[in-house]
């Protein structure tokens, strides 16, 4: 592989290996940052932006003061004894979390080159050749770094990896294009049918992610469709028998329905963020053996779960 693709650089958030979902067999995952959506239930917040981001959890904090010490932007400060975070003037810059000895201050996010990924995926080769597995490239949305994911998925089949793709399908067309030969299978998130609805809570142009499902299921049929199970928002047998209509008008055969979890919710208040979705803890299981009825009436394999 050319020395330059090696050398070519993005921002990645989290590296999961030994996973047993996105994807056949045992996998590594790679978490690249930045999504242009917005969903509100979004359980990845720190993916959303394409810069690195501050953890603060003050339930870990020893008191040991480094932070106050190191903090170039007043961002830390002492008041009758206590130690203050004013997350408006914090920057990321990431000194804090250097000399944080409890982890209570964390950067999520970090410059990689494609040489650094490839080096953490490789650790675990042997199982993913005994099991069929390879790795996965997810977010936020990793075609909004299409040229780091072109160059990673090289490194890969150079390997011989299986490779995967999760993706929104929220970016230009030319994105896709640029990994679709080097990508063994596609996990595709469809949300919601109606156009308007979708917007709302995410953000997302209907149109455009229609339009790039279309053109990949006519150059590859390696393509699963994944659907988070939102309450109120997509949690009705009609909503989710229309996703599988859409899937089975273009030939895709298997849909995965991904019941709504709060696991994200934690990560906002550590962000200082606000958790913007407001509904049950989870979804009934009878509810959910409903909704996958009526997807699987429509002639698909429907799976819960990743």
């Amino acid at each position: 592989m050319e020395s330059r693709l090696l050398k070519e650089r993005g921002i990645v958030f989290d590296i999961q290996r030994f996973s047993v979902h996105d994807g056949p067999g045992i996998r590594t995952l790679v978490f690249l940052k930045g999504c242009s959506l917005r969903c509100q239930w979004c359980s990845n917040p720190e993916s959303q932006r394409f810069t690195p981001e501050l953890f603060y959890d003050p339930a870990r904090c020893i008191g040991c003061r480094r932070c106050l010490e190191v903090c170039p932007n007043n961002a830390v400060r002492e008041e009758d004894g206590r130690l203050l975070f004013e997350q408006k003037q914090c920057e990321n810059c990431g000194r804090c979390a250097e000399v944080c000895y409890a982890e209570a201050r964390v950067i999520k996010g970090r410059t990689m080159s494609v040489q650094d990924v490839v080096d953490e995926v490789i650790k675990d080769e042997p199982f993913y050749i005994d099991s069929g597995g390879g790795v996965t490239l997810s977010g936020g949305e990793p075609l909004d770094q299409s040229d780091f994911c072109q160059a990673i998925l090289t490194a890969c089949k150079e390997r011989h990896l299986h490779t995967a793709i999760e993706t929104a399908g929220h970016v230009a067309w030319k994105n896709f294009k640029k990994v679709l030969p080097l990508t063994d299978l596609f996990l595709f998130d469809i949300k919601h049918m109606d156009a308007e609805k979708l917007f709302i809570h995410t953000g997302a142009d209907a149109a455009l992610i229609r339009s790039n499902l279309e053109k990949l299921a006519g150059r590859t049929k390696s393509i699963i469709i994944r659907t988070p199970v939102i309450p109120g928002f997509n949690d009705s047998p009609e909503e989710i028998r229309a996703i599988a209509v859409f899937a089975k008008k273009l030939r895709i055969a298997d849909l995965h329905l991904l019941p709504y979890h709060r696991y994200g919710q934690g990560k906002y208040i550590l962000m200082g963020r606000h958790y913007p979705f407001r509904g049950p803890e989870k979804l009934a299981e009878d509810r959910v053996a409903r909704l996958k009825e009526a997807a699987a009436g429509e002639g698909l394999s429907v799976q819960v779960g990743g």
